[in-house]
């Protein structure tokens, strides 16, 4: 979905489009015009293709001597990090990007020691320059971003939802400002920004609500059919054992943390208990928020004699949550609030069915991949549950829908619209 009110053609697109072609002559493809096209002269190397101007440009007589700046688009972050979905998505887009002939680099505020060499720390982006745009990744507050604002250049904003404060200020007051702060630069980001991308249509209502004017939906770049990490045998030996004395095995997937409501998973399974399905267990897999929260979760779980039945596992390595994954029958979240919710996909893609409470972009996400319910209720969600569970034409019918979800959620189709995106944005 693009709503970009007021586009742009004529000669100045021509004029850009001739801009491009400056770019590609840098990766050493010689361009000409021809015949209302831009396209590679005969023997020329490269990747250039050609490329249809629309009927309304009329082609100046003297259109190949015009001369262009090339554009490039570098990508700025608060933090880069490779256990982190925004991180992964941040990779990809600029991969994505030089693929397709735009210069793209990453600067950070930090990040975690692998990835130091996928960019360069944000004081590194130098002197200002006439033909850069800057991509800003938007997701909590952070003084990167007044490294930002201080430059000159053209802002793409690429917004991946920020939790509200009211959901965190009771249970970690320092987060909720961090958070409060990244509302704020997101208003203040609305007038200098050119274009807003963001992972969902529930975004894009914030987006709009906060004075962006031109926007666009594309999920996150995640490709959940990559190769999976072999899984750790010995969580693998671990959970099999656990099986085979009987019993369905839960699985979340997420920050241990009060919006994400882990706790209504508690309460949901102390209620599959007493609907017939006794021996359930439930994995929360995922690093706390803060030392508060997890204290109040473990009385929870103390207080309602499941200590037996839930396992919260903290930090796990890829080969473990691959382990988690493979072994679970049930991927299930009750979050209060998700911009997209990478878990649901990666459930989607190991073919687990998936139900889940229908917060913010959950429903969006899921499609038809899955059971959303509009109720937390514990009975009415163990109910779901355990009919998932017990009816295989149900479960069968549920793993189908989410690998066309999948499908449609892929990252070669979403790149191939976040650049063309990024790409009619700059060329505008």
């Amino acid at each position: 979905r693009l709503h970009r009110p007021g586009t742009r053609t004529g000669l100045p697109l021509l004029a850009t489009r001739l801009a491009r072609a400056a770019q590609r002559r840098r990766h050493g493809v010689a361009l000409e015009m021809t015949a209302g096209r831009i396209c590679s002269p005969p023997g020329a190397r490269g990747v250039a293709r050609a490329q249809p101007l629309p009927d309304s440009v009329e082609m100046a007589s003297d259109a190949a001597s015009v001369d262009c700046p090339a554009v490039r688009l570098d990508q700025v972050i608060p933090t880069l990090a490779s256990r982190d979905a925004i991180g992964v998505h941040t990779v990809a887009l600029r991969d994505a990007l030089r693929r397709a002939g735009t210069d793209s680099d990453i600067f950070y505020g930090t990040c975690t020691p692998d990835m130091a060499d996928q960019g360069r720390p944000v004081g590194e982006l130098g002197g200002t320059s006439p033909d850069r745009w800057l991509l800003y990744q938007l997701s909590i507050g952070s003084p990167v971003f007044d490294t930002l604002m201080a430059r000159p250049e053209p802002k793409i904003v690429n917004y991946h939802n920020i939790t509200p404060a009211a959901l965190l200020a009771s249970w970690e007051p320092e987060v909720a400002r961090q958070v409060e702060l990244g509302r704020r630069q997101l208003a203040a980001l609305a007038t200098e920004s050119t274009m807003a991308v963001c992972d969902s249509a529930f975004n894009e209502t914030e987006l709009l609500a906060a004075g962006y004017r031109h926007t666009a939906v594309v999920p996150l770049l995640i490709d959940v059919t990559a190769v999976a990490p072999t899984s750790d045998p010995a969580v693998a030996a671990q959970l099999r054992r656990a099986k085979h004395d009987g019993g369905a095995d839960l699985l979340f997937v997420g920050k241990i943390a009060p919006h994400k409501a882990p706790h209504d998973l508690v309460l949901m399974l102390a209620a599959l208990h007493r609907a017939g399905s006794p021996r359930a267990r439930l994995h929360l897999v995922g690093s706390p928020l803060g030392a508060t929260y997890a204290r109040a979760l473990a009385q929870l779980i103390d207080r309602l004699h499941l200590g037996d039945a839930i396992v919260v596992t903290g930090s796990v390595s890829p080969a473990a949550l691959e382990a988690y994954y493979q072994a679970a029958d049930v991927f299930v979240c009750a979050s209060d609030h998700e911009g997209f919710c990478v878990p649901l996909v990666e459930a989607m893609g190991h073919r687990l069915p998936v139900v889940a409470y229908g917060a913010g972009a959950v429903p969006e996400t899921v499609g038809h991949g899955g059971l959303v319910l509009f109720t937390k209720r514990p009975a009415v969600f163990a109910t779901a549950v355990h009919r998932v569970l017990s009816d295989l034409e149900l479960r069968r019918r549920l793993v189908d829908a989410a690998g066309r979800r999948v499908d449609e959620l892929g990252m070669a189709r979403s790149a191939t619209r976040f650049v063309e995106i990024l790409q009619r944005t700059m060329d505008s």
